[in-house]
C-alpha cells in the first residue's frame, strides 16, 4: 500500500522506469553534470536497471554502458550485462575484460536490509568499497565515480578514503531518497590516477 502513495515509484511505473532510483540518478546527473564528456559507464549492482536507462538516455546509442550484478536482469538494448560479485576478485578481472578504462562508474549498492543498523551499515560500506576498489582500476584519469554509502560509524572513514584518489568530493542526498533513508550519495571527481 506505502509503495502505491510513493510519488517516485507512481512516477517510474508511468514513465517506463524499472526503479524510482532513476530519479536520483537523474538529480545528481543535473546537480553535479556527471555525464558530460562521458562514452563509457559501468553501473554496480545494477538491478533492476533503473540507473541503466538513466545512463542510456544521457550517452546515448554510441556510447558503451556496462551493467554488473549478482542476478540477472531483464536485457536493455545496447547495454552488456555481467553477472557477478562486486566483491569477488574474478568479477574485477571480467569487467576489466570488457570495460577496460571507463569515464564514469557508478554504483547503489546495499544488501536488503535486515533492520540491524550496525549490520547494514557495515555490509553497505563494503559494498562501497568493493565499489571503490574497482573504480580505482577502471576509471580513466580525471573520470568520476558516484558511490551510495550509508551514514553510520564508518561514513567519515570512506570518505576520507574517497578523497585520497579524487581531487573533488561532494556529498549529496537526492530529493528522491526517502527522507528517512541513511543513505547518501558521494559523487567524487577527476580521478588521480
Amino acid at each position: 500500500m506505502l509503495r502505491r502513495k510513493d510519488y517516485y515509484y507512481v512516477k517510474a511505473r508511468r514513465e517506463g522506469y524499472r526503479s524510482r532510483a532513476a530519479y536520483k540518478l537523474k538529480q545528481i546527473a543535473v546537480k553535479f553534470k556527471i555525464f558530460q564528456d562521458v562514452k563509457k559507464v559501468i553501473d554496480l549492482c545494477c538491478a533492476p536497471g533503473g540507473w541503466l536507462q538513466v545512463a542510456r538516455e544521457f550517452v546515448g546509442e554510441e556510447g558503451q554502458i556496462i551493467g554488473v550484478d549478482l542476478v540477472d536482469i531483464r536485457s536493455i538494448p545496447s547495454v552488456t550485462f555481467i553477472k557477478g560479485d562486486i566483491q569477488k576478485e574474478e568479477t574485477l578481472q571480467r569487467i576489466l575484460e570488457v570495460a577496460g578504462e571507463v569515464d564514469l562508474v557508478l554504483s547503489d549498492c546495499s544488501h536488503k536490509v535486515s533492520g540491524v543498523w550496525c549490520l547494514d551499515h557495515e555490509r553497505q560500506i563494503q559494498l562501497a568499497r568493493a565499489s571503490l576498489n574497482i573504480a580505482k582500476h577502471t576509471l580513466r584519469k580525471g573520470g568520476t565515480l558516484v558511490l551510495k554509502v550509508f551514514q553510520g560509524s564508518e561514513y567519515t572513514t570512506i570518505l576520507e578514503e574517497i578523497r585520497k584518489s579524487f581531487r573533488k568530493v561532494y556529498t549529496t542526498k537526492p530529493a528522491a531518497s526517502r527522507r528517512r533513508s541513511a543513505e547518501m550519495y558521494v559523487i567524487a571527481k577527476y580521478f588521480m590516477k
